[in-house]
């Protein structure tokens, strides 16, 4: 019997992330919204083409294709579109075979409010302001960055990876390390507390619900042995050791296991990106996405904990930090 939506892993995609919406979206920026409309009615039967969350998204539906019984995953369409104007959207959906039935439709507003009503663990979109202003209410967000689209189709396999801190876990360590721009203070912090795992950042969610459909996947190895895994689940950080026990602290208090972790000590990501080249690469540091192997890795940026303030919002977050330390220490106000 499949899976109720709560038990799902669900991914709430905008139309801006699944398809390329650049020409109608230019109409709307010259001409406004009255031109739009009457541009999406006249292209209704004009499919649209991939956007950079395509290969991704296909491939995360083709998981239910190997477990229907339970069918895991889903996605569900948020568009800033009204249900006349989005037609074409869905409809090229269907051309395109992917198997997505839920959508909400917003008229202009917003759609992240909606995450949690959907059990969403991931929201993809290239409106940057609906990113950030999800993540600022702690929903689980990523905004899609301009690249090529490379999706082979016999390729089946869905590769994801993700940067640790600020991503899978908070911004502790960051803002240690930010602080004084200090390795050493950083890597004594993470000495110090290897035994205590990070707090969750905002995929943690998502990364623990990957590890739930590896389990299925174990499952259908042990059955069939001629069985072929299609997730595969990378980390891939700038840590190096000792800061790295604590990674591996974290994850094992989750219970969960990415099939690869690279601790890359600074070293260039896109060196290692080239090789396993992922169907989606999440990290919370513009400088690490700029990076991209010959621009066809789709990226995507998670505006999340210190990495992403403006230096006037750090000074404030460490002297709230500090007020809160001298409070718990019994000197406020000494």
């Amino acid at each position: 019997m499949p899976f109720p939506i709560e038990q799902k892993l669900v991914i709430g995609v905008a139309s801006s992330a699944l398809f390329d919406l650049s020409e109608s979206h230019q109409v709307y920026l010259e001409h406004g919204a009255d031109a739009y409309r009457d541009y999406q009615e006249r292209h209704l039967d004009t499919i649209l083409g991939k956007g950079v969350a395509f290969p991704f998204i296909r491939r995360f539906l083709n998981i239910n294709r190997c477990f229907p019984q339970q069918a895991p995953v889903e996605v569900v369409l948020f568009s800033r579109n009204s249900p006349e104007t989005g037609l074409r959207v869905m409809r090229s959906i269907a051309h395109h075979g992917l198997d997505i039935s839920r959508a909400a439709f917003m008229n202009g507003k917003p759609p992240y409010p909606y995450l949690p009503a959907f059990n969403a663990s991931l929201f993809l979109s290239a409106n940057e302001d609906d990113v950030k202003n999800a993540i600022a209410v702690d929903y689980p967000a990523g905004l899609v960055l301009p690249s090529k689209i490379a999706d082979e189709d016999g390729d089946l396999e869905l590769r994801v990876a993700f940067d640790f801190d600020g991503v899978l876990a908070d911004d502790e360590s960051e803002t240690v390390f930010k602080r004084n721009n200090d390795l050493g203070e950083f890597h004594a912090h993470e000495t110090l507390h290897v035994a205590r795992p990070h707090s969750v950042g905002p995929l943690a969610t998502l990364f623990r619900q990957l590890a739930v459909l590896q389990g299925l996947e174990d499952g259908a190895a042990r059955a069939d042995p001629h069985y072929r895994r299609i997730v595969r689940i990378a980390i891939i950080t700038a840590r190096n050791a000792p800061s790295h026990e604590r990674v591996v602290t974290t994850l094992k208090s989750w219970g969960v296991s990415p099939d690869e972790t690279f601790f890359l000590g600074g070293m260039d990501k896109s060196r290692v990106l080239a090789v396993f080249k992922p169907h989606i690469f999440f990290d919370d540091q513009m400088s690490h996405l700029r990076a991209a192997p010959g621009g066809t890795i789709p990226m995507v940026h998670v505006p999340f904990g210190i990495a992403n303030r403006r230096p006037a919002q750090v000074q404030d977050h460490d002297a709230g930090q500090d007020e809160s330390k001298a409070e718990s220490e019994g000197v406020a106000g000494a």
